[in-house]
């Protein structure tokens, strides 16, 4: 599978304190990898190295195979970002402003200004001035002007930060839009666990400068041999009694569901038994866990150290 991005053994120190502390990693063509971690953690950092705006103290980044370091200007042609909040002229209209900056880049037609506007819906207000626009409207403007240059890669910090239910979701939906339509490798930095999860296939977890782990968001992990099942029965009390006498099993209560952990070949047993001593079985499925529990797990649920 093709890669875009390409991360090996990167660190940054800032006197003596080591802030990175040898990230390696790579994102796909076409994928949303999200970048999580608390407060602190090294993302906006990583952020920086990767388009250049910091040094790396060692280590390497590398945008379709070409070095951030060593060959910056052909590496970035390849990059659209906003690392915070896009900055913008506000006396003027958000055309004005696309037209300003496809000035600052070769071969920037007006028809590709219209393709960005029409991609990001702001069709409507485009020629209205900036300081106007709602800041959704400005978020989906830096997207546009990220995108001028049609980017293989487009890096977002904090993307819907500020923004309101309706316009997180715009949000999301353009950037599920771009990698699977448009083919663009997008990195997300967000605090918005429940965002990333809609919005990511995979997540890296960043903790005191260090990767810690990346998982699978979008596509169920079918190589772990023993799954969370989760059991919806009456009187629970009982059914769980039950199934806690099968080996191999590990049984857990809430008070409302039995969570079962098991190979997937035992869960026809197991609603066997369950049948035979009368237990009222209203539903069997695959437990979902969330991208917040995973976090957690990891992290740690006091994360301020």
């Amino acid at each position: 599978m093709q890669h875009t991005i390409e991360i090996s053994n990167v660190h940054k120190k800032i006197g003596k304190k080591d802030i990175i502390k040898g990230l390696t990693f790579s994102i796909r063509k076409g994928e949303v990898f999200g970048l999580i971690g608390p407060n602190g953690a090294g993302k906006t950092t990583t952020i920086r190295m990767m388009v250049g705006l910091i040094g790396i103290t060692e280590g390497e980044v590398r945008i379709l195979g070409k070095s951030i370091e060593k060959d910056f200007k052909q590496a970035i042609q390849q990059v659209g970002a906003i690392v915070e909040n896009p900055e913008l002229y506000p006396f003027m209209s958000g055309y004005k402003n696309l037209l300003h900056f496809s000035r600052m880049m070769p071969d920037i037609t007006k028809e590709r200004i219209d393709e960005v506007v029409k991609i990001v819906g702001l069709e409507k207000p485009i020629h209205e001035k900036v300081k106007k626009y709602s800041l959704g409207m400005r978020q989906r403007l830096g997207v546009a002007q990220a995108l001028l240059h049609k980017p293989s890669v487009l890096i977002l910090d904090e993307p819907t930060n500020g923004l309101d239910p309706a316009g997180i979701r715009e949000i999301r939906q353009y950037i599920r839009r771009l990698a699977e339509e448009e083919g663009v490798s997008v990195i997300v930095s967000s605090h918005m666990l429940s965002e990333i999860q809609l919005m990511c296939d995979r997540i890296g977890i960043i903790k005191n400068g260090e990767l810690i782990a990346i998982e699978d968001v979008r596509s169920e992990k079918t190589t772990d041999l023993a799954q969370t099942f989760t059991f919806e029965v009456q009187p629970i009390e009982k059914a769980t009694s039950i199934l806690e006498e099968h080996e191999h099993v590990e049984v857990k209560q809430d008070g409302k569901a039995i969570f079962v952990q098991c190979e997937k070949d035992t869960i026809p047993k197991l609603i066997q038994s369950l049948v035979q001593q009368d237990i009222l079985i209203y539903g069997v499925s695959l437990a979902e866990i969330s991208v917040e529990d995973r976090f957690f797990d990891l992290i740690g649920e006091n994360i301020i150290e």
